[in-house]
């Protein structure tokens, strides 16, 4: 069943005139760009032309309309444990329940973080002020504070030992027996995590922490820590390079740490809503973040995916598939894809089994887009160590590349970094897949002639600012998009067959049916860009993420 891409060569294409190919040995129907059907609403979408006639630019953006309303009524921002987020729930549960589909909300507790401002500085011997993102970086759910003290370090070790993780600094007791209360310790990653260390610094009467790098190849460059949870009576933390805590652990030193920011335990919920088929175990899935960064409303992270998947939903309402259509919209994403792992967590052994496969969309309209799939069959972009790639997946990237094919849109492969919300189905071992355009990376070259934009700069710029608003968007890859994710949905919903081995029978109509093996538009590069971004990582210290 599992096929393979071509060995990959050296090789950039030239954009040309787009078109449906009929490839040899394939069977092939031509579908025409959603131009907006009469009458949708009372329609059964059971084809992949009437359905993607009916799923419209003008559609998505209603519900990116709504989102950017929610977000200016609520302090400009949609993350979840917020009012913003809460109301873009209630939306998406009222659109999916006059559409006719069953809709549940998940609530769970999650720990809530949120930084309004820092400043970070030495005042002894020579005054310097740092640069938040580039100097320094706010510990995730530290405390609030504004102090001024002597540096005190604690069994810190420089030069670096040769290995990583190798010290103690701040994990044990003994390691505060001369520390002096008031004053902030300077602690080194090693051993036990950031939180531990961060504890113990506070119980030995640290006003402040100070986070250093180790210093070997890799552990060299900036900090960014996170304290694991929200702790009692926390003090400010932030982390550092290795160059810079090496300068700080100098003796007369003294610095000045400020951060406002509110930490705690908060309630926030997914919307789980379905479509039944004639069988429920081998249930097709959809997801999409459904929250913001706090500093922004999230239009294009994640209005963009999350809109796409409420049009679809709507439009399929009356659609009669052989397997059970399941979308998701989850929440704390942005705090380290908490509700998609929350639900996972939640199934029976039995109920993870029926869930056939997984599709993910998180960024579908960046404003200097690239079009990537997920690489299913890693020819491009090997998983990561300790991610594994189910079997299957490779199917469902040649899904995505279906459709670009029977459009004759270029597009190529991202990697599957554990970066969003597939990282809990593909650990619960079920095939997944998805579309993506793009985030902090710049774009290359390459791909100007193919996508248009400018290279040089971030597929989206405003990637976690509030600038992602309703202008932070390509209407032609956010129309584009919601028409693939309408194709792969149908299509699966039909028959996952190729995905799973599980018998369905065809979309009526007939789909695009091109071989993996000799494709048109897939992009080919010497120096593939695979996108960057989604939810970003932090080090816990000792623990690896």
């Amino acid at each position: 069943m599992t096929q393979s891409h071509p060995s990959r060569r050296s090789r950039i294409a030239v954009a040309g005139t787009a078109g449906v190919l009929a490839l040899a040995g394939s069977v092939v129907t031509a579908f025409p760009a959603a131009a907006g059907g009469n009458g949708c609403e009372n329609r059964n979408n059971n084809t992949v032309a009437k359905l993607t006639d009916c799923v419209t630019l003008e559609g998505v953006m209603e519900h990116l309309d709504e989102f950017q309303a929610i977000a200016d009524a609520n302090g400009g921002t949609r993350a979840s444990g917020t009012p913003g987020y809460t109301a873009s729930a209630q939306y998406v549960e009222d659109r999916l329940e006059a559409a006719g589909w069953t809709v549940e909300r998940q609530a769970f507790e999650f720990p809530y973080f949120q930084q309004t401002s820092s400043a970070f500085a030495r005042v002894a011997p020579t005054a310097t002020t740092y640069v938040e993102g580039t100097d320094y970086a706010v510990a995730t759910y530290s405390g609030s504070g504004d102090v001024t003290a002597t540096v005190q370090a604690v069994d810190v070790t420089i030069p670096p030992v040769g290995t990583a993780n190798g010290n103690t600094s701040g994990c044990e007791d003994a390691d505060f027996a001369g520390f002096t209360p008031g004053n902030i310790a300077l602690l080194q990653r090693g051993t036990c995590t950031f939180g531990e260390k961060a504890e113990n610094a506070r119980e030995a009467g640290a006003v402040g922490v100070v986070l250093f790098n180790e210093g070997q190849p890799g552990r060299d460059t900036l900090l960014s820590p996170t304290l694991g949870a929200p702790l009692e009576n926390a003090i400010p933390v932030v982390g550092v390079s290795y160059a810079t805590g090496t300068e700080l652990a100098q003796a007369g030193t003294s610095v000045r740490i400020q951060v406002d920011a509110v930490s705690g335990i908060r309630e926030t919920e997914n919307v789980i809503a379905e479509l039944s088929g004639r069988t429920s175990d081998n249930v097709v899935m959809a997801g999409a973040h459904l929250d913001s960064v706090p500093e922004g409303p999230g239009i294009n992270d994640n209005g963009s995916g999350s809109a796409g998947l409420i049009e679809v939903a709507e439009n399929l309402a009356k659609v009669k598939p052989t397997n059970t259509i399941r979308f998701a919209w989850w929440g704390a994403e942005e705090l380290g894809l908490l509700g998609s792992a929350e639900y996972v967590d939640s199934l029976s052994e039995d109920q993870v089994a029926d869930i056939g496969l997984y599709l993910n969309f998180d960024m579908i309209g960046s404003p200097n887009f690239a079009r990537f799939i997920y690489d299913g069959d890693q020819s491009t972009f090997p998983a990561p160590d300790g991610v594994n790639v189910p079997e299957g997946s490779d199917q469902i990237e040649y899904v995505f590349e279906d459709f670009y094919e029977s459009r004759g849109l270029y597009y190529e492969g991202t990697e599957f970094s554990g970066r969003s919300d597939y990282q809990a189905f593909i650990n619960a071992n079920i095939p997944s897949g998805g579309l993506f355009t793009g985030a902090e990376v710049e774009k290359q070259e390459y791909q100007v002639p193919l996508y248009g934009g400018e290279a040089g700069v971030a597929y989206d710029p405003n990637y976690h600012q509030a600038g992602d608003d309703i202008t932070n968007l390509d209407p032609k890859a956010l129309d584009e998009n919601s028409d693939a994710v309408a194709y792969a949905v149908l299509t699966l919903a039909y028959d996952s067959s190729r995905v799973n081995d599980v018998a369905g029978r065809p979309v009526p109509g007939g789909t695009y049916e091109g071989d993996p093996n000799a494709r048109q538009y897939r992009v080919e590069a010497e120096q593939e860009a695979g996108g960057g971004g989604l939810h970003a990582g932090h080090d816990h210290g000792g623990v690896e993420v």
